[in-house]
């Protein structure tokens, strides 16, 4: 998470809402550890990544959801082994987030 902070800090500076996107538990395989974390302004720029792609769009849309309303939620994506060897994704695991926008 330190590495997207001074972009995170950058955007709330120029007044800008913001919203942090937490990867706080993994199932199975996943490309990215918990603690990794991705930004999303009200611009819908995005800093830092939580998944190495295949959750990003979907985490991304509810993050500019969460921008507007103010309410934190969490959420989880998964897929099947076999679903995942059926669609060509790889890992076949589940992460579990928590979005909440950023009042700092």
């Amino acid at each position: 998470m330190l590495d997207i902070l001074d972009g995170v800090t950058d955007w709330l500076d120029q007044g800008k809402k913001v919203a942090l996107v937490t990867l706080i538990a993994t199932e199975r395989s996943a490309p990215r550890d918990p603690g990794a974390a991705l930004a999303v302004n009200e611009d819908g720029k995005v800093l830092g990544s939580i998944s190495g792609g295949c959750v990003e769009p979907a985490a991304i849309s509810e993050a500019m959801t969460v921008i507007e309303t103010g309410a934190p939620k969490r959420m989880t994506y998964g897929i099947t082994d076999e679903d995942a060897c059926a669609v060509g994704l790889t890992c076949g695991g589940t992460v579990h987030l928590m979005i909440e926008r950023v009042d700092w």
